[in-house]
């Protein structure tokens, strides 16, 4: 079988994308890397961390929300642990498992760097938006979610923050 080409207004709507998922990292990137010192893949782990009960997750959840393998978490997790932004302890249910949890430190951070965040991703995505086409993005991003997550393993991480 054929793969049929895109249309124009499909490749036009295609390169646009690629667009946005390669420089919106970056920007945000260097707007934490700057005020805070951190990468955003950094804020992310602390934030997901920052948002659990007792800001402490296993590192297996916390892999699972952050979706970076065991490793990669593992080895950011360590940096973040050198700066006593987090600290790692056996999870006392399962002594096989680890939790990581966030310190004051960390807990301070994330605070602090927060707002520096949030006006950023109005400055680039949220504020270049009228309000109907938030609510497109919306539907448009859980389109694309339901295909990239079939069995809707994340619906909840993507799903937590919906108006109720």
């Amino acid at each position: 079988m054929e793969t049929p080409w895109l249309t124009p207004e499909q490749l036009a709507a295609w390169v646009r994308l690629l667009g946005v998922v390669e420089l919106l990292p970056g920007v945000l990137d260097s707007q934490l890397r700057r005020d805070a010192h951190i990468t955003h893949f950094d804020y992310y782990v602390l934030s997901q961390l920052s948002e659990a009960p007792e800001h402490t997750l296993r590192m297996s959840a916390l892999a699972d929300r952050t979706t970076a393998t065991l490793a990669r978490l593992s080895h950011v997790v360590q940096r973040l642990e050198a700066r006593g932004l987090l600290e790692r302890f056996p999870c006392p249910t399962d002594r096989r498992a680890t939790n990581a949890r966030l310190t004051d430190e960390g807990w301070r951070v994330v605070r602090e760097s927060a707002p520096g965040h949030v006006a950023t991703a109005r400055e680039y995505v949220i504020d270049a938006l009228t309000p109907e086409q938030i609510t497109q993005l919306t539907a448009i991003t859980d389109a694309l979610l339901r295909r990239l997550d079939p069995g809707d393993s994340r619906a909840a991480i993507h799903r937590r923050y919906d108006a109720v």
